[in-house]
């Protein structure tokens, strides 16, 4: 990705005791410059060159949930949808094709509502088997230390060694 990728917006979400999300920020991404013909393939060729290899392409669960043993992307490869970040009263996000989100573990994730044709493609850093969990289903403090203790890539999954994830999961 050239120096001129956008840079993101960053969510931040603390545990509402129920959804441990994370200290690190969520990542935003808005309209990455790709091949709009094809984005599902552009965001696996992308996710895989920054060691964060895509593994499906599906819509988002329509039931809150996180991952305590993985950081997660998602490209928007197909239409639209509204997401609720960070728990059962966290924020709603709209996402849109071409768009991209970075969900350090433990982020809380939904899918509100959504076009018809909605879908992303997913990937989690190399070393990293996500679990999937659904607040208060699980002991939130042992999920809490579990999310914590993932470590931080070697790259962002957008923009690589130079990305935003890079420079911010690493010196906050």
């Amino acid at each position: 990705m050239p120096s001129s990728a956008p840079q993101p917006e960053q969510l931040q979400f603390a545990s509402d005791g129920r959804t441990p999300n994370s200290p690190h920020p969520v990542l935003v991404y808005r309209q990455l410059p790709l091949a709009e013909d094809d984005y599902a393939t552009a965001f696996e060729n992308l996710f895989n060159s920054h060691l964060w290899p895509a593994q499906w392409r599906a819509s988002v669960y329509d039931y809150h949930h996180f991952h305590s043993t993985a950081h997660e992307v998602l490209g928007v490869s197909r239409g639209s949808a509204r997401l609720m970040l960070g728990g059962e009263h966290g924020q709603e996000v709209e996402v849109r094709a071409g768009d991209a989100l970075v969900l350090p573990a433990g982020t809380g994730h939904c899918r509100l509502t959504a076009s018809e044709e909605f879908e992303v493609v997913a990937g989690y850093p190399v070393d990293q088997q996500y679990d999937l969990l659904r607040p208060g289903e699980s002991g939130h403090d042992e999920a809490r230390a579990r999310a914590e203790r993932v470590g931080v890539p070697v790259s962002d999954p957008i923009a690589g060694t130079q990305g935003a994830l890079v420079t911010l999961w690493r010196h906050e």
